[in-house]
């Protein structure tokens, strides 16, 4: 992946496909050495499984795929910042850095729903989190779908 921007295109493409079959539009990616290893979509609606984000089911993968020096030079890139669930998985395993386009806030005004705990008040100082970028792109699939 040539830079960040890809690699959030990809998670915003990924958050697409997940509305267009019908789940909710979330989508990311993992980034190690500058090349995409795993990336996911939502699929809570498809999998009938409400703990089915993303971010997740890669936080998940990624615990049991990579060492954990691996894990600390990942960086996942997001459609959305990681709702508290998410960050607490990925803060369990151990990623280096999420970057986010629609931050919690943006999203909760979109779906009139409360703000979530920002990722980096769960994330602690152990994962950096950057964001938003790209975010009138991920602000237009949230504002498309709801």
């Amino acid at each position: 992946m040539s830079d960040s921007k890809e690699a959030m295109r990809r998670a915003l493409a990924l958050a697409e496909e997940a509305a267009e079959a019908g789940d909710e539009p979330f989508g990311s990616v993992l980034v190690y050495d500058g090349t995409v290893i795993a990336a996911e979509r939502n699929t809570v609606v498809t999998d009938d499984d409400v703990t089915a984000h993303p971010e997740l089911k890669l936080a998940r993968w990624a615990g049991r795929q990579l060492s954990p020096d691996e894990r600390r030079a990942t960086t996942m890139y997001t459609s959305t910042e990681p709702c508290p669930m998410c960050s607490g998985a990925i803060r369990i395993v151990g990623l280096g850095r999420v970057v986010y386009s629609t931050s919690s806030g943006v999203l909760s005004s979109i779906t009139g729903s409360e703000p979530s705990l920002p990722a980096s008040e769960v994330l602690g100082d152990e994962t950096t989190v950057d964001g938003p970028l790209l975010p009138q792109a991920g602000r237009a699939i949230h504002e498309d779908y709801w």
